[in-house]
């Protein structure tokens, strides 16, 4: 019991006892709530997978004699409404909670108590046992948030459930969905049917869009509710609105169109506020989304609005507030919107890159309640390190160490820390395109905010997390999770040298980077090719700033810095001519950040077998590819 995370606020081993789970053992729930047969239900469907054991789920009216039981009654007061207390016997395992959510969250202690193997999706080997001893849990904060940027880059709804999972293995409870950028509008609006197919038909670096229908975002609600995770969706305003502008002419103040946009810039769009359709469009889609939205909160952004006057943004800002209110929910904005008159019931999230913020700070002194987001601690886009392929660094380089030593309600200067509510940890998706590169993003940091979220203050100690966490790693391998093998961390299995692995598509539609021939010898030409699925296209991050196939690295022929330099595979070993990044300042490109060179095809061309080399980085599609 002492690798738990998040850390729990009573923890009493046993080391007497311990539970075995066979083919017999049941589970028992509450006969008199259906949530939390649910709950048993989401238990069970976890355990038979790797366990081969029909695991049956049964209601109960009176605490069993054996097995798991799921219980609302008994619970230690201080539990509260979410949170949970478990025993494990040599009899039994009994979780008892107050509300069907503090079930949901003893459940998942459950699970990290279990063998690793216990998350496989095939039947696995391994001692079931539940180690013996007592455990009551509630959590700091109310709100543990992550956000997902699905405008800059789109993720489809299974991408987003299987990320809802993940998060709720830590007691997660919030899914911040930024549903709406200047690349992208990744939500279908009736009346408006342009925001989907010209709004989302478009994402950073020219690649493939996509947007939700009505009932697409409906099932993500539904699975993240099961889960006890509330979704808050975001419709920034008055800026990052590039894909709304290009859908609908009239939301520009000169009333002309505007093309696409796929870069990574901000701050330079914004609505036309002096026009009466901007008020009507904006209604529009709050109305919908409110209605779409079982949780409390709508976003709506607020950030970076730099083309909008103060005062206009003020005045439209106190509205889209009230909008929000007339529909049955209570806005959130990012703490640029302390420059507007805030309700009441308004939520602001700081994610400034300073410890000062004083508009902020007296905000909270006035009794408004802050999401602590600050970009230096708590952004999961932000590098592990220098040599991190994907990723931004604008704000810092966060390892693991720097995403847990920081105290939420203390961080911001001035501010009371009964004013800050929770924390949430951003992932905005400019350099990232699949649900592996979210998960290297998101593990193993993600752990750490929500420790920061759910445990006392008086828990906190990095050399204890970082066993912790360690002993996660199994638990991810076997949910399929590649996560980044931090240094920091002492982690109880081999440390893997690669992060997301899989082709690297090229912007030349169906051509892929390719190692040359079969023998993989040191000086191999790498070339474009038919994307083909073949190992030759395989290639994997490597967390030390590497591109790898065969167990070679991606490198710039003799180490040349100049353009027209050819691209070879050999031996990892290193040096300068092997380190590559991704390059925000095209959107797409790999970068050789020592020659500040991109990977690019010479000819431009579908011709097969074409050598590649670097040149001068300027944004065209020889220059676009799409990392693993």
């Amino acid at each position: 019991m002492s690798t738990i995370v998040p850390q729990p606020a009573l923890v009493e081993p046993d080391t007497s006892a311990s539970f075995p789970i066979s083919s017999s053992t049941r589970i028992y729930t509450d006969a008199g709530s259906t949530a939390a047969g649910d709950v048993g239900n989401y238990l069970a469907e976890i355990m038979r997978p790797s366990t081969d054991y029909p695991l049956p789920v049964m209601p109960s009216t009176t605490a069993p004699a054996g097995g798991i039981a799921l219980l609302l009654s008994g619970a230690d007061p201080s539990v509260g409404a979410t949170g949970y207390q478990l025993d494990v016997t040599a009899s039994r395992v009994t979780i008892r909670a107050q509300q069907p959510e503090g079930l949901f969250a003893g459940v998942q202690t459950l699970r990290q108590l279990l063998p690793a193997q216990i998350e496989a999706k095939d039947t696995r080997q391994a001692s079931w046992t539940v180690p013996g001893g007592h455990v009551v849990d509630h959590p700091r904060f109310a709100y543990r948030g992550a956000m997902l940027d699905v405008a800059r880059h789109f993720f489809t709804v299974e991408q987003v459930k299987r990320h809802i999972d993940n998060l709720a293995l830590y007691k997660i409870n919030y899914l911040h969905l930024h549903l709406t950028d200047d690349q992208g509008w990744r939500i279908a609006i009736d009346g408006w049917p342009n925001l989907s197919t010209v709004g989302g038909s478009t994402s950073v670096g020219d690649g493939p869009g996509g947007y939700y229908t009505q009932a697409d975002y409906q099932q993500i609600v539904a699975h993240a509710t099961a889960r006890y995770v509330t979704i808050v969706p975001e419709i920034d305003m008055p800026g990052h609105v590039h894909a709304a502008l290009a859908s609908y002419p009239e939301l520009n103040c000169d009333g002309k169109p505007r093309a696409p946009y796929t870069g990574t810039d901000v701050g330079f769009s914004s609505l036309c506020l002096g026009r009466p359709i901007t008020q009507t469009f904006v209604d529009d889609v709050i109305r919908q989304i409110a209605a779409l939205t079982p949780g409390p909160y709508i976003s709506i952004g607020g950030d970076e609005a730099h083309q909008t006057k103060p005062s206009e943004y003020a005045t439209f800002m106190n509205w889209a507030q009230q909008t929000v209110a007339k529909y049955g929910k209570a806005a959130f904005g990012w703490h640029q919107i302390t420059g507007a008159s805030l309700q009441p019931s308004t939520m602001v999230q700081y994610w400034g890159d300073s410890s000062t913020h004083v508009a902020t700070a007296s905000a909270a002194a006035n009794g408004t309640g802050l999401i602590m987001s600050p970009a230096k601690r708590a952004y999961l886009d932000q590098k592990y390190d220098s040599r991190t392929v994907i990723g931004l660094s604008w704000a810092a380089e966060i390892d693991v160490r720097s995403a847990y030593d920081w105290d939420p309600a203390t961080y911001l200067s001035g501010a009371p820390a009964s004013s800050v509510r929770g924390i949430e940890a951003p992932l905005w998706s400019e350099s990232i395109t699949t649900s592996q590169d979210i998960d290297y993003l998101t593990f193993p940091r993600l752990p750490a905010y929500a420790e920061l979220g759910w445990s006392p203050s008086s828990t906190h100690d990095f050399t204890r997390f970082s066993r912790s966490l360690a002993a996660q790693g199994p638990r991810w391998d076997a949910l399929g999770i590649r996560y980044y093998h931090s240094s920091q961390i002492p982690w109880s299995t081999a440390s893997s040298s690669t992060g997301p692995q899989g082709p690297v598509p090229s912007g030349i539609e169906g051509k892929c980077l390719d190692v040359l021939g079969a023998n993989h010898a040191d000086g191999t030409p790498v070339v474009l090719y038919d994307c083909n699925g073949t190992p030759a296209q395989h290639w994997a991050i490597g967390n030390d700033g590497t591109l790898r196939a065969f167990g070679k690295c991606l490198d710039v022929t003799a180490g040349a810095t100049t353009n027209g330099a050819k691209l070879q595979l050999y031996t990892c070993n290193g040096t300068p001519a092997q380190q590559w990044r991704w390059n925000p300042g095209q959107g797409a490109g790999i970068l050789n950040p020592v020659s500040r060179r991109c990977i690019d095809d010479p000819a431009a061309t579908n011709a097969n077998r074409t050598q590649i080399q670097i040149h001068d980085c300027n944004g065209t599609r020889a220059q676009i590819w799409r990392l693993p």
